[in-house]
């Protein structure tokens, strides 16, 4: 079955590299374990649910871009499309989270903005049913609204969502939101607006990193802007680097763990087909300068959204893995142990 994906993705890479005007793959690019089935019409982002009970049925959910005739999917672990929900209306990005308070239990769910329709949509798991009686709206009442970028953010028993959007203010261009379950019903509290945004193109690809408590955002062709995810520590900008490490537009964001404290941040350089990557700890005298350490270069095309899980799923996948959204309607998902091997290569800790 590998050779057979592996084949296909060959295929699938040529043709999207074919088409005019896209960035080249780089001449030394890795190449990935596997390679999803395609949706109808434009992959954007990607989320794990991990089964940890049964880890080899784990899900891959990823959004399908398109207006009116858009979709949610769900892949097992071979790359294959298990279940979708369609149509949605331009839905985005997608995160997952785990024991939102719902009817009286405890259930994991995704969570994907609907472009369209001004809303998030909410999904149980791993069953992946709407569970939102028709989706719960955001930025009402604003000038700019287009949801596209989302993240959650989980403290005790407490499940955040952060939204970004297409365009916006200079100051508090991100919404953070409490969502609740009000007798079946569930609802968005706004808590909190925040964030900085340079106007110069738009802020879509957004990450949380659970355990430290940051949120990190890219605002596309300026850098990388870093908050606490708390919304009681304020909304002071603790950090905005990569500012000169990519060929244009900062895309998609994931978090590889190695420790409860340590690991990895992987930011697409989206017209370089790279990923730079950054210590997720930060310099060892500030937790809050983070300098490029690593170029991974990968066979993605143009890259908007990707993911980083560390978990034994299978003996395919036994440290976990990277997957990235690629043009060509696909997801790509590359064996964590090749990246690691990418990222030793170029990077010696002191």
């Amino acid at each position: 079955m590998k050779k057979i994906i592996l084949t296909l993705s060959s295929a699938v890479l040529f043709v999207a590299c074919s088409k005019p005007g896209l960035a080249p793959i780089p001449k030394d690019a890795i190449q990935p374990t596997i390679v999803t089935q395609q949706t109808p019409n434009d992959t954007d982002d990607p989320a794990v649910w991990i089964n940890k009970n049964n880890p080899d049925e784990s899900i891959i959910i990823g959004t399908d871009k398109f207006k009116e005739n858009g979709g949610l999917y769900a892949y097992n672990l071979k790359g294959e499309i298990i279940n979708k929900i369609v149509p949605l209306n331009r839905p985005n990005n997608v995160d997952v989270a785990y024991g939102f308070n719902y009817q009286g239990k405890q259930i994991d769910i995704a969570i994907t903005t609907e472009r369209g329709n001004n809303k998030i949509r909410i999904v149980s798991l791993p069953d992946f049913k709407l569970i939102d009686n028709g989706g719960v709206e955001v930025f009402a009442n604003e000038e700019f609204r287009d949801p596209m970028g989302i993240a959650t953010y989980k403290q005790g028993d407490k499940i955040y969502a952060i939204v970004g959007r297409k365009s916006g203010p200079s100051e508090n261009y991100l919404f953070q939101y409490l969502l609740e379950d009000n007798n079946g019903k569930i609802e968005a509290k706004l808590v909190r607006k925040f964030g900085k945004y340079s106007g110069k193109k738009e802020i879509e690809a957004i990450a949380v990193d659970q355990e430290l408590g940051y949120i990190y955002y890219c605002d596309e062709t300026a850098g990388v802007r870093k908050y606490y995810a708390d919304p009681s520590k304020g909304n002071e900008e603790l950090s905005f680097f990569g500012q000169k490490d990519f060929k244009r537009d900062h895309e998609g964001i994931a978090i590889y763990k190695t420790s409860a404290t340590d690991g990895y941040l992987l930011i697409s350089d989206q017209q370089a087909n790279y990923f730079n990557v950054y210590r997720r700890q930060g310099d060892s005298n500030n937790p809050n300068k983070h300098e490029i350490i690593a170029k991974i270069p990968v066979s993605t095309i143009e890259c908007d959204g990707a993911d980083a899980i560390n978990f034994n799923f299978n003996s395919t996948f036994p440290k976990g893995f990277f997957i990235a959204m690629s043009n060509g309607k696909t997801f790509q998902l590359y064996d964590w142990r090749i990246i690691q091997k990418e990222i030793d290569k170029q990077y010696q800790p002191k």
